[in-house]
């Protein structure tokens, strides 16, 4: 069963800051933010005690949460905490809808706990979260929408517009994501069973495919806990970019940049 790597999502406290790296540096733009805590509107994530942006790239998005109020009294905030800063936070996969009945199915019959359910969800779209500690490593997301034979179909956490506020001119897609974790291989056949994907091994650096690229999972190298560590972005030119970058005074390498503790890898 395939899984597109639909949505990734950054967990971090400067929530201004953060948007205008990525506008900056990426040339990317915001299609929602979360009304929820508007009156007379549904609800967002503020009912996880967040507030959050969505950006696309091509037909991907790219989402920060922030907490509303600072401190462990949200998920994200508990997150922020426990991992020693900012940085990534949950992997969204698309499935179809044959696939997610499938995998609900499947994740019950393992005893896996999921969360979420309705609160994330209307007509035309489903989705669950897999409990962070039956599936450790980042949140995940597996969810089908309307229009899923269309690679640039709707998507539940973002307005029908998103599309109006696609820019490629710098990123082209998101092509992969890195897990770090002190046991990769034992934590990479963990979200091979729990996804029904096979586990590739490269060397020593085992892998979980998606239809975008490869979930990786690594040793920390940067003394953090475990965690969704960087992402891989296809970018058109790299050296713009990086220059972008140190005009911001943002961490960077000759192929990553770091903005709000995640790794971005470009590829």
């Amino acid at each position: 069963m395939e899984l597109r790597l639909r949505q990734v999502a950054m967990v971090g406290d400067q929530y201004v800051e953060t948007e205008n790296a990525l506008r900056e540096v990426f040339g990317l733009d915001v299609a929602y933010r979360d009304r929820g805590n508007r009156p007379g509107s549904e609800a967002g994530v503020s009912i996880f005690g967040l507030k959050n942006f969505v950006m696309p790239i091509g037909n991907q998005f790219l989402e920060l949460v922030t907490p509303l109020i600072s401190g462990p009294s949200s998920a994200g905030g508990r997150y922020i905490e426990r991992r020693g800063g900012p940085g990534g936070y949950m992997l969204l996969f698309q499935v179809t809808r044959d696939d997610y009945e499938i995998h609900r199915s499947y994740l019950g019959g393992l005893g896996v706990r999921v969360v979420a359910g309705g609160d994330i969800s209307e007509t035309g779209s489903d989705a669950i979260h897999i409990h962070p500690k039956d599936l450790p490593g980042c949140l995940v997301e597996l969810r089908w929408c309307e229009n899923e034979e269309r690679a640039d179909g709707d998507w539940w956490p973002v307005e029908k517009d998103w599309l109006d506020h696609s820019n490629t001119e710098v990123l082209e897609g998101i092509v992969g994501a890195e897990i770090q974790t002190p046991e990769p291989l034992q934590l990479a056949q963990r979200w091979g069973e729990i996804l029904q994907q096979e586990v590739l091994v490269e060397g020593t650096m085992p892998s979980v495919s998606t239809a975008d690229g490869p979930v990786r999972f690594v040793e920390p190298s940067d003394g953090r806990p475990e965690g969704l560590g960087g992402i891989d972005v296809k970018v058109r030119d790299l050296d713009t970019v990086l220059q972008r970058a140190d005009n911001c005074g943002l961490p960077a390498s000759e192929n990553m940049v770091e903005v709000s503790g995640l790794r971005f890898y470009l590829k």
